[in-house]
């Protein structure tokens, strides 16, 4: 896979930088920034990032094989790299439903997909990655952040980690090239946070406790309760209960 990596000091968010270049004829196109001024996670959600302390990153591909309908795939496979890269430095990496990675019950990583349409097919796909590397202190309401200097105690050079995970990256989204959707599943279904047990959650009706039982290839999050009752979930209908 051809890349292009553009590194720039400052944008309210790479995301957006990245809507504005024009591709090359590279397969993959990265924006890379020290600091972001208005960085933002799925839905409302903002991202803080200290100035130079962290991995804040777009990519763009063009997954044009795959279908709308099936465009989970890509979430599960950018999900999978993030956490791969990770998992060279610590044990206790998770992908937390839908692409959130954790770090035993702490966030350390989240990635905002957006994908366009073009007919009836996918015309590109952008991961918007934040990675806690080296932050020492977070400032926010956030309620679990976590870094790879305060799990680890000492800095990490923030390029060798983009590196790791544009790496991975490429790994995952070769298997969907070429046919070989179910592994990226399969082993997205296998690293997910809270894969075994019961565990509390909440929806509008209220807390209860639940198994995860699978994620569907649309995405929505399916569980058990203790009554037996199976329940499905889109993003933002279940919340996940986490002591702090």
């Amino acid at each position: 896979m051809t890349r292009r990596i553009i590194h720039i000091a400052q944008t309210d968010s790479t995301n957006r930088y990245l809507h504005d270049i024009k591709t090359e004829g590279e397969d993959m196109t990265v924006v890379v920034a020290d600091y972001q001024t208005a960085g933002r996670g799925q839905g409302s959600n903002s991202w803080e990032s200290e100035e130079g302390k962290n991995l804040l990153m777009s990519i763009r591909v063009r997954p044009t094989m795959v279908p709308p309908r099936n465009q989970f795939i890509l979430s599960e496979a950018g999900a999978l790299a993030v956490g791969k890269a990770l998992a060279a430095y610590a044990d206790g990496i998770s992908l937390k439903w839908p692409n959130d990675i954790y770090w035993n019950d702490k966030k350390i990583s989240g990635t905002l997909i957006e994908t366009t349409v073009s007919g009836l097919a996918l015309a590109t796909c952008t991961f918007g990655i934040g990675i806690n590397v080296n932050q020492q202190v977070f400032h926010s309401d956030a309620p679990n952040p976590v870094s790879l200097y305060q799990i680890l105690g000492h800095e990490v050079p923030v390029e060798e980690v983009m590196h790791h995970v544009l790496d991975a990256l490429e790994s995952e989204l070769s298997l969907i090239w070429t046919g070989d959707s179910r592994s990226v599943t399969d082993r997205y279904h296998q690293h997910l946070y809270r894969r075994q047990g019961f565990h509390p959650y909440s929806d509008v009706q209220g807390p209860f406790m639940a198994e995860l039982l699978h994620v569907e290839d649309d995405g929505h999050l399916v569980l058990r309760d203790t009554t037996g009752l199976i329940r499905q979930y889109a993003f933002k209908e279940v919340a996940y209960m986490i002591n702090q």
